[in-house]
């Protein structure tokens, strides 16, 4: 069933305590519980967020990645800086958490596969970093030129290509060596709660992919147009 979407008079306590999924959003805006009475439109000028932006993608989430339609109106710059926030998240907070966890439930060894689990969990860490600096330093850095007003004649937002794929199916094989093969000397409820972090890492890494290809991706296409009919 499609829940309701908010609007800028809305509570944002409400939107908290109805969707508390939606913390680390709100959080990657720079808006900060302690929300009070306030509206929505009230705590986002309070904290200088863009309350189109942010009602969009909240609602996006929301509404189970729902066509956008307001792509046109909404801030780019916001957008990135969004994204960037996410990836803060991930990198320097999320991943080694659940690194912390592994460590801590399993016995090193290079003869048992608690080895490999750490293993294999590095080396996803080091694609997801690397896929998110590529992000950084090649496409926001594009989209920060376009919105300055310049053109680029060989690149275009549509040739990002990105491989959200094959990151989410390196998480698959991960979660499933852990069901499959959990070390008989592990601490159980450690490694649980690591596997319980996992799924919820997945979960919060499919939905930045999808903000990424279904809200960030489209509303720089119209500012690249707007960019070049302006040139013109």
């Amino acid at each position: 069933m499609q829940r309701r979407k908010y609007i800028v008079s809305d509570k944002m306590s409400d939107l908290i305590s109805e969707n508390y999924f939606l913390i680390q959003v709100i959080s990657r805006f720079g808006i900060k519980v302690g929300v009070g009475d306030k509206s929505v439109s009230e705590v986002c000028e309070k904290f200088g967020v863009d309350c189109t932006t942010f009602l969009t993608v909240v609602n996006f989430i929301q509404d189970g990645y729902s066509k956008v339609e307001n792509l046109s109106e909404l801030s780019v710059t916001s957008l990135i800086d969004y994204l960037k926030q996410s990836h803060i998240y991930f990198l320097e907070y999320c991943l080694p958490a659940i690194r912390r966890k592994l460590v801590e439930g399993i016995t090193l060894s290079s003869e048992d596969v608690s080895f490999l689990i750490l293993k294999f969990f590095d080396e996803y860490t080091s694609e997801v970093r690397l896929h998110m600096e590529h992000e950084e330093q090649s496409v926001f850095a594009y989209v920060n030129r376009l919105i300055s007003g310049e053109v680029e004649d060989d690149y275009k937002i549509s040739t990002y290509s990105d491989h959200h794929e094959q990151v989410g199916n390196k998480l698959k094989e991960l979660k499933n060596i852990l069901i499959r093969y959990c070390p008989n000397n592990a601490d159980v409820n450690l490694l649980n709660d690591a596997l319980y972090d996992i799924y919820r890492c997945e979960q919060e890494l499919e939905s930045h992919c999808m903000i990424e290809d279904y809200v960030f991706t489209p509303a720089v296409m119209k500012l690249e147009r707007r960019v070049k009919d302006n040139e013109r």
